[in-house]
């Protein structure tokens, strides 16, 4: 009897102490603080909803979106799913609404960063962005 515990409570630590696989913890973390001005020519287009621009910074480079008026978004452009692997590189598709890591086939939502096709599980890894509403946004972590 005192074996079945003891062998319950030893596959009961072994599950609870096994660490899931986190794959935004892969892509390192690096110091993002820049500001872009809407007024410079490489960043007009942003001046329009539902578009983007790919800057430096970040660990593999940023892609800044412009979700509405009022909002911009800003993500990492290394794949969560293999981020150190060098063709491994977020691209905005065609379409204009995801982006896709042509290595891994993985995409992903540019509204919200979530997944919409797999082998990646993780979001992609977003910055904060603030919006003065007129010319500036600041681009942080």
């Amino acid at each position: 009897m005192s074996f079945k515990i003891l062998y319950s409570s030893l596959i009961v630590i072994i599950l609870f102490s096994c660490k899931k696989d986190n794959q935004d913890d892969r892509i390192p973390n690096v110091t993002v603080s820049q500001t872009i001005y809407l007024n410079l020519p490489s960043y007009t287009v942003l001046n329009s909803v539902g578009n983007y621009v790919y800057i430096s910074g970040g660990y593999r480079g940023i892609i800044v979106y412009r979700r509405s008026i009022s909002e911009f978004v800003a993500y990492d452009r290394a794949c969560p799913y293999d981020p150190t692997v060098s063709g491994a590189l977020l691209e905005v598709d065609s379409n204009g609404l995801t982006t896709v890591d042509r290595h891994c086939g993985s995409k992903f939502l540019l509204v919200d960063g979530s997944v919409n096709q797999g082998p990646a599980t993780s979001p992609m890894k977003g910055y904060a962005t603030q919006y003065d509403g007129n010319n500036q946004v600041y681009i942080y972590n």
